[in-house]
């Protein structure tokens, strides 16, 4: 081979392309979701649902909104309506605390951040860990769930943040 250097290229070239797609096949595998918390429910968001986290920032509030939509803020130049999650689902208000953050969603359509009780980072999950029967039984998530996990004995529900902003009772913020 030291006399053929274009040739140890190629083999070289192609030995990664059949590891990229080894590596690729077992990446479809399993899935991949941001999970958070609200109160002690687990869920866990597609990953191409959120933008980015922010902690809470600095709200002015909206007169003649509902309690759930905390205010607007001004992020980096944006104006971003922020909701308190727990509140659009009917539950309890969420009370401030440090662990708290802002998920903000990635629609240009929407500008919108959800507040939630914490964030765990990004969770992977295999087709054996999937639990159909949960997201049945999981008010009142279930309207807005792709499907439900179990991992570690820890049950996470699939929540679509899009699913919820385009819903009708998120749509009607005004008292």
């Amino acid at each position: 081979m030291r006399g053929d250097p274009f040739g140890l290229l190629l083999e070289l070239e192609s030995l990664l392309r059949a590891a990229r797609m080894d590596a690729a096949a077992g990446e479809a595998q399993t899935w991949t979701g941001l999970g958070f918390r609200i109160g002690p429910t687990w869920l866990v968001a597609p990953r191409d649902d959120v933008r980015e986290v922010l902690p809470p920032p600095s709200t002015t509030r909206v007169p003649n909104a509902r309690p759930w939509l905390r205010g607007m803020a001004n992020v980096r130049g944006e104006l971003l309506a922020i909701v308190d999650l727990a509140g659009v689902l009917g539950l309890a208000a969420s009370e401030h605390h440090r662990l708290q953050r802002i998920l903000v969603v990635n629609s240009k359509e929407v500008p919108v951040g959800l507040l939630v009780d914490e964030v765990a980072g990004y969770r992977q999950f295999t087709p054996g860990e999937q639990r159909i029967e949960l997201a049945a039984q999981s008010q009142p998530y279930t309207p807005y769930l792709l499907g439900a996990f179990v991992h570690e004995g820890q049950p996470w529900l699939a929540f679509s943040l899009h699913k919820l902003v385009q819903g009708e009772a998120f749509r009607s913020a005004a008292l």
